[in-house]
């Protein structure tokens, strides 16, 4: 092993000497020398090892509301970073030069879980999230992170498909504070013809977040036209959020654009964004918010008892703030569902790429 690849505890031998690995549900069963899907788990030495610990594409301050999370610590800074591949294989992924990255050329920075939370308190980043490709793939080097900013007073951010199995769900996640789960589609079809992938996993997921955990929890749907889209999948979608998670999961239409393997398909009409989200909020979902387009409104939030405006956002700017020292209502004083602060945060809408050193 080199000093990037380490030994991984989910996986079993088979009968016919092949070793499958157990982190998702896409079962990889694999010779010595051979990749899962995902590129960066592999069979080393009769064992799945994790090939990319350490390693990263990158690091940058962004506001906590690009991840996107609205309800967990406003207008503050959140260091992100991700590594290489992916546990799907989405053909309209808008980062797919790092999740199908098959070069480890991608991966130029390299750094210690402690190096991270120290550069995280130095910036002043109040969370660090695991972002850009699926954390689900690399657990180990995102558990060690979030334990060593845990002892700095740093919370930890999935930013995740939610494609996992049950035992390391539970050990990843004792270890997140928040996460926004990639909810991609509302049917099978969806998740077999344009991701390979399933959705009972993801919704199993998301029931497990929300009755099972205390991470606070926000979902986002990117919405392509003609494919997840129509009236009866949002209906369905919103209602089953409403009914299975309760009112409070605050819900992301995002706006696609042509990308991957979906160039011949067009952007997503703000139109439709602002449907999906009168959709969510007819069926009982409170805080439902529109992504990707300028829309200060489907942005922003407000009380779900009085309609008082809560937190003004000019895309990830915080323009207003309306919430008292305990997250109530200033008007009102109901509460508003999340992780607040007694103040907002300032950030704003910069985005600062950085250097960490070891």
């Amino acid at each position: 092993m080199n000093a990037h690849t380490i030994s991984t505890r989910y996986w079993h031998r088979l009968a016919d000497g092949r070793i499958q690995c157990d982190v998702c549900p896409r079962a990889c069963k694999l010779h010595n020398g051979q990749r899962g899907l995902c590129f960066v788990r592999m069979a080393e030495d009769d064992q799945i090892v994790l090939t990319t610990y350490g390693r990263s594409s990158g690091y940058c301050v962004d506001p906590i509301e690009k991840k996107p999370l609205n309800h967990f610590l406003p207008g503050t800074p959140i260091l992100s970073f991700g590594t290489a591949g992916c546990n799907l294989s989405c053909k309209f992924c808008q980062n797919w030069d790092i999740s199908k990255s098959r070069e480890m050329d991608t991966l130029a920075d390299a750094a210690s879980p402690q190096a991270i939370a120290r550069a995280a308190a130095r910036l002043g980043c109040r969370s660090v999230a695991y972002t850009y490709n699926d954390p689900t793939i690399f657990m180990e080097y995102a558990i060690d992170v979030a334990q060593a900013c845990h002892e700095a007073g740093i919370y930890s951010v999935a930013v995740t498909a939610g494609y996992i199995n049950v035992a390391p769900r539970r050990d990843f996640y004792a270890h997140m504070d928040a996460a926004n789960v990639d909810l991609k589609g509302f049917t099978e079809a969806f998740y077999q013809k344009l991701c390979a992938g399933e959705l009972q996993p993801v919704l199993e997921t998301l029931l497990y977040l929300k009755h099972e955990t205390n991470v606070w929890v926000e979902i986002t749907t990117l919405l392509i036209p003609g494919w997840n889209d129509g009236e009866a999948e949002l209906q369905a979608m919103t209602q089953w959020v409403a009914e299975n998670l309760g009112p409070d999961v605050p819900l992301h239409f995002s706006a696609f654009h042509p990308d991957y393997k979906m160039r011949d398909v067009p952007p997503t009409p703000p139109a439709t964004l602002h449907r999906a989200r009168q959709i969510a909020l007819a069926n009982g979902v409170r805080h439902a918010y529109t992504g990707n387009v300028h829309d200060k409104r489907g942005q922003s939030t407000y009380c779900h008892a009085c309609g008082h405006l809560l937190i003004g956002r000019n895309w990830y700017t915080l323009s207003e703030w309306g919430l008292d020292g305990d997250g109530r209502c200033q008007q009102c004083h109901t509460p508003c569902p999340g992780v607040f602060e007694s103040h907002p945060g300032s950030w704003g809408a910069r985005r600062l790429p950085v250097t960490i050193h070891n």
